[in-house]
């Protein structure tokens, strides 16, 4: 066991470390108020290529499994996949000093592992139990690394320099990795078919802001960095706002207005 811990313990410590060579503006661009996307031909090219996979395999899949399964079905799914998702959550309450986080994402998992037939059914809300959440983005926020430059990845889409980082100690924190056989698999099988049916529900939003903006990939990466930061509102300095630019600037402006 512990010698199959060492290599999560080295990709941590070369997580970490890589996030001090994370990407930093200049004066001049935290002044212009863009977003800061300095890789943003790389950028581009990645997000034709996930456009070509949504319109080709996701787009399709998603509205034909919409289309045909049960919404009771589609909302088990969810509901399993969430539950999946609070030992990550408890974890990084930890890592963040929120005990009450901690405990509700214990709590949760707890119920609804046991009375909520395995996370199929959420019990938890049933008893009172508020929904909580927390990733090691998240937690680096709360640490005090900036977000870096804007990524955009390949099948998960927008991201930012932090967060990447992130999605890959969510993966070496999670207690179910030492737990589940081959949790990678598991938990991506359940990630997938929960994603298909958001895609599936919102197809008509999805889509006029992938193929019928102006510049879909400008559309994608502004909402993206709102929405991001109004999650991180309240558990770090910079929240939703732009920590490039002035602290009193309108943070919902559209850049790409005339």
């Amino acid at each position: 066991m512990r010698l199959a811990m060492r290599p999560l313990l080295l990709l941590s410590a070369f997580a970490l470390i890589g996030l001090t060579a994370c990407t930093n503006p200049t004066a001049e661009q935290r002044a212009s108020g863009e977003p800061f996307d300095p890789n943003e031909q790389s950028n581009r090219k990645m997000h034709q290529f996930n456009l070509a996979v949504d319109k080709k395999l996701f787009r399709p899949a998603s509205t034909g499994y919409t289309s045909v399964i049960p919404d009771p079905f589609i909302d088990s799914v969810g509901t399993f996949t969430d539950n999946l998702s609070m030992p990550r959550v408890m974890v990084n309450g930890l890592l963040q000093g929120d005990l009450k986080t901690a405990g509700i994402a214990l709590s949760r998992f707890a119920i609804n592992t046991t009375i909520g037939f395995g996370g199929l059914a959420d019990a938890a809300t049933d008893f009172g139990i508020p929904w909580a959440d927390a990733d090691f983005g998240q937690t680096l926020h709360v640490w005090g690394f900036k977000e870096g430059a804007y990524l955009e990845l390949p099948f998960f889409g927008p991201s930012n320099e932090r967060d990447a980082i992130g999605m890959v100690m969510d993966l070496l924190t999670n207690p179910l990795s030492y737990y589940v056989h081959n949790p990678v698999k598991f938990g991506a099988v359940f990630e997938v078919v929960d994603r298909m049916g958001d895609r599936g529900r919102y197809a008509a939003t999805v889509d006029s802001i992938l193929y019928e903006s102006a510049d879909g990939y400008a559309q994608a990466r502004l909402i993206y960095l709102q929405n991001r930061r109004f999650e991180l509102a309240g558990s770090g300095d910079d929240a939703y706002f732009d920590p490039y630019t002035d602290p009193y600037t309108d943070p919902y402006e559209d850049p790409y207005a005339e």
